[in-house]
């Protein structure tokens, strides 16, 4: 399996084998080196990591030609990552944002190259359901991919990392069950992440995933909750996708 059309949306929706495909679906602006400027690039689905394919196939070297923006995690699950404006970090469970190398590799990651099409000013006190109700109410339709980035002051964030693995790997669920998490108050930062329409089934989960890196740059994490401070809003409407299906064993043997 080389490349094939799956759906369209207003963009191609392509499926490439992360070992021999490149290019990306065109989106009548200017291109990036690897792929479309408005295109979701992801490595892999959410289904085969929850069940256990943490083995990473794509090195970040190459997941930098798809996009300056997105999130992701590492070979054997090894903390979250998180890309702002082409800065690529690594959160282990001490907290502690640190560069990833391009050498790392992704068992699954979610990117796009960032330009602002929605922006809004969420009002203080908004926990994280409040602050994703907000978010949607300003999609022109939910039937599209959104990058979403907020930035700004948090009035308190609960946030999580999760351990490395090593095979034989455990389903996500059990390794999620050893999570370590933090609650911070006061601190700025930036959310980043993505919204995916519920209609993609067992190739993400549909609904906001959010990662976050604080200023500093001494704390960051998925998120799991939070209430706002003053904070802004921008949402970068993404109409095409390209989906990166790893050749491993681990993904080919996975009951998907």
């Amino acid at each position: 399996m080389r490349k094939a059309l799956f759906a369209s949306l207003a963009a191609a929706l392509l499926f490439a084998c992360i070992g021999g495909c490149g290019g990306g679906a065109g989106d009548g602006g200017a291109d990036e080196p690897g792929g479309a400027r408005d295109v979701f690039y992801q490595v892999s689905t959410l289904g085969a990591l929850s069940r256990g394919v943490f083995d990473g196939e794509v090195d970040y070297a190459a997941l930098r030609q798809h996009g300056d923006f997105g999130i992701g995690t590492f070979q054997g699950l090894d903390g979250e990552m998180v890309a702002l404006d082409g800065r690529f970090w690594q959160v282990r469970t001490d907290s502690l944002p640190i560069p990833a190398s391009d050498s790392q590799k992704a068992p699954f990651a979610m990117l796009t190259f960032f330009d602002e099409d929605i922006h809004g000013a969420p009002p203080p006190g908004l926990d994280y359901a409040g602050l994703q109700q907000f978010s949607s109410g300003l999609f022109p339709s939910p039937n599209y991919f959104y990058a979403v980035r907020v930035e700004g002051e948090f009035a308190w964030l609960k946030i999580r990392s999760v351990p490395g693995q090593q095979p034989p790997y455990p389903v996500l669920a059990d390794v999620v069950a050893k999570q370590t998490v933090w609650e911070l108050e006061g601190v700025r930062g930036t959310m980043v992440g993505f919204y995916c329409p519920s209609y993609l089934g067992g190739v993400n989960q549909g609904g906001f995933h959010l990662h976050f890196i604080s200023d500093d740059l001494r704390s960051g994490g998925h998120v799991l909750d939070c209430r706002t401070g003053e904070v802004e809003l921008i949402m970068d409407l993404t109409d095409g996708m390209e989906l990166a299906l790893p050749e491993d064993p681990g993904f080919r043997q996975a009951s998907l």
